[in-house]
């Protein structure tokens, strides 16, 4: 199946690509044509937090794809997000030069302030972009094939899973903490300059990274709507409802589940780099199983099993979390535990799933009234 019939045939999906198309080029215009003193202009900042709600999307999209398709309940995606980030954000460190607070061409800040002498061997080769964005998609896809291998091969299934990817992504978190690991301990990496020669504090650059965030959830929902709907995902879909029965028709279930774990690893490392230049920072608290488990409470809300729901429920209860934080910030946890409880006990299929439902009680009410007229 071709991408043009794959996008005939979904016609949410390509509702969704027009129209984050058209915010896409609308956000960029409204920033860079419209003048500052009209009341049409939109602030840098806005795009920036806009953009973040686009890689948070993607995020959501990655974890979707394993768990409405696959049935993978993954509490650890937020360690693949951190660590596609951390790449990013070791390139992005290297390019600081003499121009960072004690002027050491080679070694980062914190670094020459831990009195480190000479730069690790493995931020070698962090100062070219090329390699940069190579490990952006190596190292996530290739703890997501180490873990995943051990674990499938195993038959670690359910909350079991659920379990071992959250203790993965703790554990890493208590490792970034560390100083001696060489990421910056506990404040991480900041304090940025410049991605390719463009300084980050301009518009232009801002916009570009912007565009190019939505350029990726674009081609992320077409690869992953790609995947799902060849005989790959129909076999993953199996899998999900019927492990034991998909594995006695003969095909190795292990293998198909590693596919789709790494592939969607490699969707979350590419939405942390995309993350950081926007959001200027990268620190262990990224790896908190806390973000973790908000990642499975944005794709419940929009609804899991959809892609296109995945997306809402992100960029959703993100701006709610925007919102609420900014009013009442003692009060956004237990409004986002009471929206968890909610969706699960009153819309099990989330927004999307609700929406459908509403549609076909509109669709047989419809035929009811046509008939009674007949």
């Amino acid at each position: 199946m071709d991408i043009a019939n794959l996008l005939a045939q979904d016609r949410v999906g390509k509702l969704f690509l027009m129209v984050l198309a058209l915010m896409a080029i609308a956000i960029s215009a409204l920033n860079l044509l419209v003048p500052d003193s009209s009341a049409m202009h939109l602030s840098t900042f806005t795009v920036t937090v806009v953009g973040k709600y686009l890689t948070y999307a993607l995020l959501a999209l990655a974890v979707d794809l394993v768990w409405g398709y696959c049935g993978i309940l993954s509490l650890g995606h937020g360690a693949f997000f951190a660590l596609g980030g951390y790449a990013m954000g070791m390139y992005m460190m290297r390019q600081i030069g003499d121009r960072g607070v004690y002027g050491n061409a080679l070694l980062p800040d914190f670094m020459v302030f831990l009195n480190w002498k000479e730069l690790p061997w493995y931020w070698q080769g962090f100062d070219q972009f090329w390699f940069a964005s190579l490990m952006v998609v190596l190292v996530p896809a290739s703890l997501a094939c180490l873990f995943g291998w051990l674990a499938f091969r195993s038959r670690v299934t359910g909350v079991y899973l659920s379990i071992i990817t959250q203790a993965l992504t703790y554990a890493l978190m208590l490792a970034f903490f560390r100083n001696e690991m060489g990421f910056g301990g506990n404040n991480g990496l900041t304090d940025f300059k410049e991605i390719l020669g463009c300084n980050l504090q301009k518009d232009g650059t801002r916009v570009a990274i912007f565009l190019l965030t939505a350029l990726f959830l674009g081609l992320g929902y077409i690869s992953s709507r790609f995947v799902v709907e060849s005989k790959m995902g129909r076999v993953v879909t199996a899998i999900r409802d019927a492990e034991s029965r998909t594995r006695f028709i003969g095909y190795k279930v292990e293998h198909f589940k590693l596919w789709v774990f790494v592939f969607s690893a490699v969707l979350a490392g590419i939405a942390g780099a995309l993350y950081v230049p926007q959001v200027g920072i990268i620190n262990p608290s990224e790896f908190s199983p806390l973000n973790s488990l908000e990642l499975i409470i944005w794709v419940a809300v929009g609804g899991r099993g959809t892609l296109y729901g995945a997306v809402l429920g992100a960029i959703l209860v993100n701006y709610a979390k925007t919102v609420f934080t900014g009013i009442l910030p003692e009060v956004w946890l237990f409004a986002l535990g009471g929206l968890f409880v909610s969706v699960t006990l009153f819309m099990p299929d989330g927004l999307v799933g609700m929406a459908r439902k509403l549609a076909s009680v509109r669709g047989r009410g419809l035929k009811l009234n046509q008939r009674s007229k007949l």
